[in-house]
C-alpha cells in the first residue's frame, strides 16, 4: 500500500485535491473536520492506495464532495472559514513526495464541475 500522487490548489471558499489514479475502483473518501482520508484500488494491477491528510485548517465535511473520473478523483473541500488562505495543504510543514502544489496551473475563476 502506498499513497496516491496528488496535486492541490487553494481558492477563496474551497481547497481542491486531485488524486491521480487511473482506472480507480473501490474509491473511499472520508471528510472529517480536520482530516481527509482517501483510499482506492487503481491501475491495471489494482494497487491499493491510501492517503491520510491532517489538514492545515478545518473544513465543513458536510459540504465537501468528490468526483471520480477514469483518470483521477477530484475532492472539493469546503473551507471552515471562507477567504482564509491556505499556504499549504497539511498541518505539518514536511514536504510530501506524493503531493504537489498546482496553484500556478489553475484558473482562479474556473470552478470544477463535481456533479
Amino acid at each position: 500500500m502506498q499513497p496516491a500522487s496528488a496535486k492541490w490548489y487553494d481558492r477563496r471558499d474551497y481547497v481542491f485535491i486531485e488524486f491521480c489514479v487511473e482506472d480507480s475502483k473501490d474509491v473511499n473518501v472520508n471528510f472529517e473536520k480536520s482530516k481527509l482520508t482517501f483510499s482506492c484500488l487503481g491501475g491495471s494491477d489494482n494497487f491499493k492506495h491510501l492517503n491520510e491528510i491532517d489538514l492545515f485548517h478545518c473544513i465543513d465535511p458536510n459540504d465537501s464532495k468528490h468526483k471520480r473520473t477514469d483518470r483521477s478523483i477530484l475532492c472539493c473541500l469546503r473551507k471552515g472559514e471562507s477567504g482564509q488562505s491556505w499556504p499549504r495543504l497539511t498541518k505539518e510543514r514536511a514536504k510530501l513526495n506524493w503531493l504537489n502544489d498546482d496553484s500556478q496551473d489553475s484558473d482562479d475563476e474556473k470552478m470544477p464541475d463535481l456533479e
